[in-house]
């Protein structure tokens, strides 16, 4: 508490109670703090012969200005063998010290101190990725918002006159309970994942993150436990997570996008390569370049797939115009286009009626059976060898067993991996434009090489044939 000192001086020609005192004696200047919790002096030495102060004349002083409580005599004492003995001006000493009141605080609800915004400056020569901050408070269902901090009752001061001193009452800024909470006990607890907000001194917490603007050092990466929508175009080098939906109403500059719902991305989507996008539900875009894209359901692309790989557990699906160059389109359920491929340019692979995940794993069956062959050959060429130990012979026939055990093993996943390879024959390849010569198009493993441009066509898998076949649309 600030002090603010009312200054109240006894010099000895003042005060006649005192006659001891001389014009030249030693004399002691007294000021109080507000309220007068403390006392302190200002001990001036005697000049031109006159008499020290001693205890005596300090006590008489201190009476005479009714300082009853909290006297510090041995700041006193020696503060006078300073002021005597050296000839010391000695200023501002505690002579006195009451007690301070204490305010009385009513209860509230205190916001949880490591549910706080962290804002970092922006300084690209820092050693530190600045992609990691985020404004967003993001919290867990049953997560802890505020603490009731319960009433603290008051106690009242006392001053060096001895006199009480009133307590007053503290009111703290606390936080209430708001949408998307409740309170337990002596604690607001949050009811759902998602974003904390503070509005007037209510806690919601909202199951949607909107962001006004871009995506970028200012937001940091997204991660969200709901529905995401940005209004502004999301820029390279950021994350997206969202556990919900996820809408960009701009353009997606990717690097990592993983949603567990839909992905609508107004804008289109730009990535480097090995930019990935992941998607529980369908996506639906106006262009994508030179991406990677898995989904579970439908993918629908207005325009142009340049140099992508695509990865639909559904059906993939263009505009009337929207032209495939390069890349590699698997489309479990088929595929809608308005052209595929490019004279001059890459060419361009589609394949539709398969699951994509068990042809991969059955690619790596493969990859892991012919490396077992291989280590097999080597063990048996071994065991034939006439000059081989007992003991490295007995090692040999072991690791041949285990060999062994692992081909099978792996030969019996093979086989029931092939059986689930196809899963839609009846899933077609319809172009309303031209395929360019160069196209591969494959439909349950049955392939098809496009020699010369064809145009406005349907390619279907004959099944009685085992073969694909053309319709005109």
């Amino acid at each position: 508490m600030a002090k603010e000192k009312e200054e109240k001086s006894i010099k000895s020609p003042m005060q006649p109670a005192l006659p001891y005192l001389g014009m030249n004696d030693g004399t002691v200047v007294i000021t109080f703090s507000s309220q007068a919790v403390e006392a302190h002096a200002d001990f001036i030495p005697p000049v031109l012969g006159g008499n020290p102060l001693g205890t005596r004349g300090v006590t008489a002083i201190l009476e005479s200005l009714n300082i009853v409580n909290g006297i510090r005599w041995d700041n006193i004492s020696k503060a006078l063998d300073d002021c005597n003995i050296g000839r010391l001006h000695v200023k501002d000493v505690l002579v006195a010290k009451g007690e301070e009141p204490i305010a009385e605080i009513a209860e509230y609800y205190e916001r949880n101190p490591l549910l706080k915004k962290t804002r970092q400056a922006y300084d690209e020569k820092a050693k530190v990725n600045h992609r990691e901050f985020s404004p967003f408070v993001i919290v867990k269902k049953g997560q802890t918002l505020a603490k009731l901090r319960p009433h603290r009752p008051g106690k009242e001061g006392i001053n060096v006159h001895g006199e009480l001193i009133p307590f007053g009452t503290v009111n703290p800024v606390g936080v209430n309970s708001g949408a998307n909470t409740h309170i337990a006990g002596d604690r607001i607890i949050s009811d759902m994942h998602g974003q904390l907000i503070e509005a007037r001194g209510v806690l919601n917490v909202q199951e949607n993150l909107i962001i006004r603007g871009a995506v970028g050092y200012r937001t940091g990466h997204i991660i969200f436990p709901g529905n995401v929508s940005i209004d502004g175009p999301v820029s390279d080098g950021f994350k997206i997570y969202s556990g919900g939906t996820l809408t960009i109403k701009q353009t997606l500059d990717l690097t990592e996008v993983v949603s567990k719902g839909d992905i609508s991305v107004a804008g289109g989507i730009i990535g480097k390569g090995a930019a990935l996008i992941k998607a529980g539900g369908g996506i639906n875009t106006k262009f994508i370049e030179n991406c990677r894209i898995a989904a579970r359901g439908p993918v629908f692309v207005e325009s142009g797939i340049i140099n992508s790989n695509i990865y639909a557990m559904d059906s993939v699906r263009m505009g009337d115009k929207g032209l495939i160059v390069g890349g590699e389109i698997y489309s479990v359920h088929g595929l809608r286009a308005g052209g595929i491929g490019r004279k001059g340019r890459r060419f361009t692979k589609i394949h539709c009626g398969i699951d994509f995940a068990v042809k991969q794993e059955l690619e790596k069956s493969n990859n892991q059976l012919r490396v077992l062959v291989a280590k097999l050959t080597r063990v048996r060429e071994l065991i034939e060898e006439p000059e081989i130990s007992s003991e490295t012979m007995d090692k040999m026939v072991e690791l041949l067993k285990r060999l062994e055990g692992e081909q099978a093993a792996v030969t019996a996943r093979i086989s029931d991996l092939i059986g689930k390879v196809n899963i839609d024959e009846k899933a077609v390849v319809e172009v309303v434009g031209e395929i360019s010569a160069g196209t591969l198009i494959e439909i349950c493993q049955v392939s098809l090489f496009v020699e010369a441009a064809i145009r406005k066509v349907r390619v279907r898998l004959d099944t009685f044939a085992g073969k694909l076949v053309t319709e005109p649309l």
